[in-house]
């Protein structure tokens, strides 16, 4: 693994992946045997949203599954938005997504059949009309990272670089050359000696999603819309950035820091409950508990503001207490440090920001508006999530269009930037912050009002307001970022910024109610828009 050196330098790879989840060291292990690979972190080389992923990934591996009744759930869970040939395309590829994780030495659980044989075990999640889920425990993405991690880790054609944020992309335009534009690498900040360039023909973004920009979020805190942030600086387009998704279940406590109880807890029987006991989801939809994220997650919101309730219950203690502590050793546990035994005891939940379904608009080949430049996972928008996002589609997405990348990178040939000679990153004219209390209020404003104005229920007055208040954010942080250093924490902010008023955008412009954008100016969908998405393009 590279170190880096006690002053800024220049980095030279074949391709740069920014971003370490599934996605980012996905990509890397495919193309290890054939490109030279830098990988960057944020923080911690695990300290991103695959870590935390409870779940699983989706695929069909059961004789009575079919694809078609996938790709029919993905479908009906997207709400009208999803690209069907790209649904098709990822469903397709889940089994041999599975296999090559399995061969890697991922440690899915796996069940004991009656003739003494093992196969893997298939839990069942909303959305999803069979069993379909592969899972470790409740910590299926830890077991995905650790793995990818360690394999990464002994690859000889693999740098990784922890504490390292992207403070922007290097493209030719930017850079003044004549041709296309195309880009060539980025500026990055190095926490301990300032921004260095990382120079590479093939840029991937593999940042994740932007759900810290609401005040709750299930999210670790690097989830700042980076890369969707700098693609749009860049000059792609992004789309459907109105549709995020909020996870019905985190654990309500003040020191939880917003924990996910897993959607497979009421995959396997777990019931919502008001205070008082009584069970709610059957009046909002048949499926019941079981149905899509944006239905369970707007009920509970309705049920809490229709009795001023700080939370509502799940409530899985029907269920023996050894089958709970056997199917999620981790959420009992971990509830069991804040007070609760969910063996005995209902626990409260709270729906808190989880998933960005929009992003970066690519082809099926992973490839950005620009040349040069990927964007894979959560940052990307492929198609497949439509106006809501389908349980356990998402690890399955990063793993699906990490290989398309990797191939379609890998069919470009070998590429050189040698020549290029690119400016060191100019910090003249700017001095050390003596204000950092303006980074830390505007950070907390914008969530504030992002989550009052722009959450589950929303209406044309609520965004009009959230517009006056991030123009008058961005003009401030765009005044801040010009005079002084960049750091850590300025950088997510600007990042967030923008990206807030990309969904805020995004929201004013979709007139209907659709999937995770319920607006009540709007309440029904508009079958003028089925198969629409909300593109938009920087000025």
């Amino acid at each position: 693994m590279n170190v880096s050196q006690a002053k800024p330098q220049a980095h030279h790879h074949d391709v740069l992946i920014i971003g370490s989840g599934a996605a980012g060291l996905g990509l890397a292990l495919r193309l290890a045997s054939h490109r030279r690979v830098a990988v960057l972190s944020k923080g911690p080389i695990t300290e991103g949203n695959t870590f935390y992923a409870q779940g699983g990934v989706s695929a069909v591996l059961d004789d009575q599954d079919s694809l078609d009744a996938h790709v029919q759930d993905t479908l009906s869970a997207g709400a009208g938005l999803c690209v069907e040939e790209v649904v098709r395309h990822t469903v397709e590829q889940g089994p041999e997504s599975i296999r090559w994780l399995t061969e890697l030495g991922v440690p899915f659980t796996r069940e004991t059949l009656a003739d003494g044989r093992t196969q893997l075990h298939l839990t069942r999640e909303g959305g999803h009309s069979h069993r379909r889920v592969v899972h470790a425990a409740d910590a299926t993405g830890k077991a995905i990272e650790d793995t990818l991690v360690g394999q990464a880790r002994r690859s000889d054609n693999i740098d990784l670089f922890e504490q390292h944020i992207a403070v922007d992309l290097i493209t030719t335009g930017k850079l003044g050359m004549p041709g296309p534009n195309r880009c060539v690498g980025a500026y990055v900040l190095d926490r301990a000696n300032g921004v260095e360039i990382f120079q590479a023909p093939c840029v991937v973004l593999a940042t994740g999603g932007a759900s810290k920009v609401y005040l709750y979020s299930s999210n670790p805190d690097g989830a700042t819309g980076d890369g969707i942030a700098m693609a749009w600086r860049a000059g792609c387009r992004v789309a459907n950035m109105e549709f995020m998704q909020f996870h019905p279940t985190c654990l309500y406590h003040p020191k939880a820091k917003s924990f996910l109880i897993s959607e497979a807890v009421r995959g396997e029987g777990g019931k919502l409950l008001l205070p008082d006991g009584t069970p709610f989801m059957h009046r909002f939809d048949p499926r019941g508990e079981l149905a899509p994220r944006d239905i369970v997650a707007r009920a509970i919101d309705h049920e809490m503001k229709r009795l001023g309730a700080e939370y509502v219950y799940l409530d899985i203690t029907h269920k023996p207490a050894e089958f709970i502590r056997g199917h999620f050793p981790t959420i009992h546990e971990h509830c069991l440090s804040f007070g609760f035994d969910m063996t005995r005891e209902p626990l409260p939940v709270v729906p808190a920001a989880h998933y960005t379904c929009g992003g970066i608009a690519t082809d099926l080949r992973a490839r950005t508006d620009l040349d040069g430049l990927y964007a894979i996972g959560e940052t990307a928008y492929t198609g497949l999530h439509g106006a809501n996002r389908m349980a356990s589609n998402s690890l399955l997405e990063c793993l699906v269009f990490a290989r398309a990348a990797g191939e379609d990178i890998l069919a470009r040939g070998p590429l050189d930037n040698g020549t290029l000679v690119i400016p060191p990153w100019d910090e003249s004219r700017v001095t050390d912050s003596d204000e950092e209390v303006v980074v830390s209020h505007n950070w907390d404003e914008l969530r504030r009002f992002m989550w009052d104005y722009v959450g589950i229920v929303r209406t044309t007055k609520r965004l009009e307001r959230a517009r006056h208040r991030v123009d008058l954010l961005m003009t401030e942080i765009h005044e801040y970022y010009s005079n002084f250093r960049v750091t850590n924490d300025l950088l997510e902010l600007r990042n967030l910024a923008l990206v807030a008023d990309i969904i805020i955008r995004c929201a004013l412009s979709r007139q209907e109610s659709r999937g995770l954008h319920y607006t009540l100016d709007y309440p029904e969908p508009d079958p003028k828009l089925d198969g629409m998405p909300t593109m938009v393009a920087p000025p």
